[in-house]
C-alpha cells in the first residue's frame, strides 16, 4: 500500500438504456478520477488499470490486492434526456466494508458539479482533513458547450485505441475545438493526434502534421491555466515536433507537481527523459507510472524501457522489452526500428533482417528522422544499428 490513502474508481455501469452512451459513462468515471486525483494527499489508480476490469464481476477484495488499493469506488450512470443521475458506493478493499453511498442528480448543465461533488464526499470520507476547495474543478477542463463536450468524451475513447482510430478520433476533436475554440483537453489531445499521424507514418503530409500540431500544442499552453493533463499532452507534443526539450521537460515536472497521481504524464516524462538522453532517469519514470496504472497497457511503457537500454548499449535487456512492446503492439513501427538495430549491434544479422522484413510489411520507411533524439550519439546509435540491418552501406 502507498504511504497514503489509495483509491481505485472502477468503469460506472451505464443504466440509459441505451449502449451508445457507453462513451458517456466512462467520461464520467475518467472525470471523477480526474478530480479525486487533484488531491494530493490521494493515490489514485489511473482509468487504464481500474477499466480493466470493465463487463467483470468484481471482488473487491481482489482488485484492492490486484492494484495495491484500500478504496474501491462503484456506481452507475444514468443519462435521460437533459437529466443525468450518479450514484456510487465507496468501499474498503480490505474487509469489503461499505463505507459510503450516495445519489446525485441534476441536469446536464449541472454535471461538472456533481462530479466534483462526488469527489468531494469521497475524499472526505477517505481522509477528512482534506478540503473540499481541493477539488475544484479546473476552469480549462470544462467547456460551457455540452455538445463540445460530448464530442470530446467521443474522441478520447478513440485517441488512444489502434492507429485507424487516431484520424476520427482527431476530426472529433476539431469539431470540439471549432465550437469552443478556448477548450484546453481538446486542444492539447489534437495535438497528440497530429504527433500519432506523424510517429505512425500514416500521414499524407508529415510537415503540415507538425505545423497544426504545433499550432494546437501552443493554444492549449495559452488556455491552460495549470491544468495537468494539459500541461503534459501540450509539451509531448511540442517536445516531438521540435520546441526545446528542457522547457518542454519543465512543464511536465510542473503537471507532476499539480497531480501526482498522472500515469500519463509519468510515462511522457520518461519519453522526454529518454528523448533528452536521460535513459535511467525514463526508466524511473515508466516505474511511477507502471505503479499507478499496473494493469494498463504494457506495450508503450515496454518500448521506452527497452530504447532505455538501447541507447545505453544494454543490448541483452533491450531485446525482451522491445519483443514485448510489438506483441502488444504489431504495428508500433519504432519497436521494430529499434530491436533490428539491436539486433545488428549484438551481430544477429538474420534476425536483423527478418525483423526488417516485418517492419516493411507496415511501412516503407525504414530509416526515418530521428530528430526528436537530441544525443546526437544516440541518434546515430540507432540510425547505424537500421542501416546495417537493412543491409545499407554507413
Amino acid at each position: 500500500m502507498p504511504d497514503k490513502p489509495s483509491i481505485a474508481v472502477l468503469p460506472f455501469q451505464n443504466m440509459s438504456g441505451d449502449s451508445e452512451q457507453e462513451y458517456f459513462a466512462d467520461g464520467m468515471v475518467e472525470e471523477i478520477i480526474t478530480a479525486l486525483s487533484r488531491i494530493r494527499r490521494l493515490f489514485v489508480i489511473a482509468r487504464n488499470s481500474s477499466f480493466t476490469y470493465k463487463g467483470q464481476p468484481v471482488d473487491v477484495k481482489q482488485v484492492g490486492r490486484e492494484l495495491g488499493v484500500r478504496y474501491v469506488l462503484e456506481g452507475s450512470v444514468r443519462k435521460a434526456g437533459d437529466r443525468v443521475r450518479i450514484t456510487a458506493q465507496l468501499i474498503d478493499a480490505t474487509n469489503a466494508a461499505h463505507l459510503w453511498a450516495d445519489r446525485f442528480d441534476g441536469s446536464l448543465e449541472d454535471v461538472f458539479d456533481l462530479q466534483d461533488k462526488m469527489a468531494a464526499s469521497v475524499a472526505g470520507v477517505i481522509e477528512p482533513t482534506v478540503q473540499a476547495a481541493e477539488t475544484a474543478r479546473s476552469a480549462v477542463r470544462r467547456t460551457s458547450d455540452l455538445t463540445a463536450y460530448d464530442l470530446y468524451l467521443r474522441a478520447y475513447g478513440m485517441a488512444f485505441s489502434s492507429p485507424p482510430e487516431v484520424p476520427g478520433a482527431l476530426r472529433l476533436m476539431e469539431r470540439a475545438i471549432e465550437r469552443d475554440p478556448h477548450y484546453g483537453p481538446a486542444l492539447a489531445y489534437a495535438a497528440v493526434c497530429r504527433l500519432r499521424l506523424h510517429a505512425d507514418g500514416s500521414s499524407e503530409d508529415p510537415a503540415a502534421e507538425s505545423r497544426k500540431g504545433t499550432d494546437f500544442a501552443w493554444r492549449a499552453l495559452q488556455v491552460s491555466d495549470d491544468d495537468p493533463e494539459v500541461l503534459a499532452n501540450a509539451a509531448y507534443a511540442l517536445a516531438y515536433f521540435g520546441e526545446d526539450i528542457g522547457a518542454m521537460m519543465a512543464l511536465v515536472d510542473r503537471s507532476l507537481t499539480l497531480n501526482p497521481s498522472f500515469a500519463r504524464g509519468w510515462y511522457i516524462s520518461a519519453d522526454l527523459r529518454l528523448w533528452a538522453g536521460e535513459p535511467e532517469v525514463a526508466i524511473e519514470h515508466i516505474q511511477a507510472s507502471l505503479r499507478l496504472s499496473p494493469r494498463g497497457s504494457v506495450g508503450a511503457r515496454s518500448f521506452v524501457v527497452g530504447s532505455a537500454h538501447f541507447i545505453s548499449r544494454r543490448f541483452d535487456q533491450a531485446k525482451p522489452r522491445l519483443l514485448a512492446a510489438i506483441q502488444e503492439l504489431p504495428r508500433h513501427l519504432y519497436s521494430y526500428r529499434y530491436l533490428a538495430a539491436c539486433y545488428a549491434h549484438m551481430g544477429r544479422l538474420g534476425e536483423a533482417r527478418e525483423t526488417i522484413a516485418r517492419l516493411r510489411t507496415i511501412t516503407p520507411r525504414v530509416v526515418p528522422s530521428v530528430t526528436h533524439l537530441r544525443n546526437p550519439e544516440h541518434r546515430e546509435l540507432l540510425l547505424s544499428g537500421l542501416r546495417l540491418a537493412a543491409g545499407e552501406r554507413p
